[in-house]
């Protein structure tokens, strides 16, 4: 599996925000903030998105359904286990 093709987690308590990035983030890519909290990051020359931020998330997760609606579409594809 190529190394930018992991999906890296990254929870900073004292900010209270979860960081999911493909691969390494780049300081080159590009930020949208949604209406829900979450900052969607993107490739500029490609628009392919490689990663999202969900602020405020222990408030988020402790709602009673325990859900959290990403917008995005998203294909898992599992090529190797390492």
């Amino acid at each position: 599996m190529k190394k930018g093709n992991y999906l890296n987690l990254f929870y900073d308590k004292e900010a209270d925000v979860l960081y999911f990035s493909k691969g390494m983030p780049s300081a080159g890519d590009i930020s949208d903030e949604t209406e829900d909290e979450m900052v969607i990051r993107k490739n500029p020359h490609t628009q392919e998105i490689t990663g999202f931020t969900i602020l405020n998330f222990s408030k988020r997760s402790k709602k009673t359904d325990r859900s959290i609606r990403l917008p995005l579409e998203v294909n898992f594809r599992q090529t190797a286990f390492i």
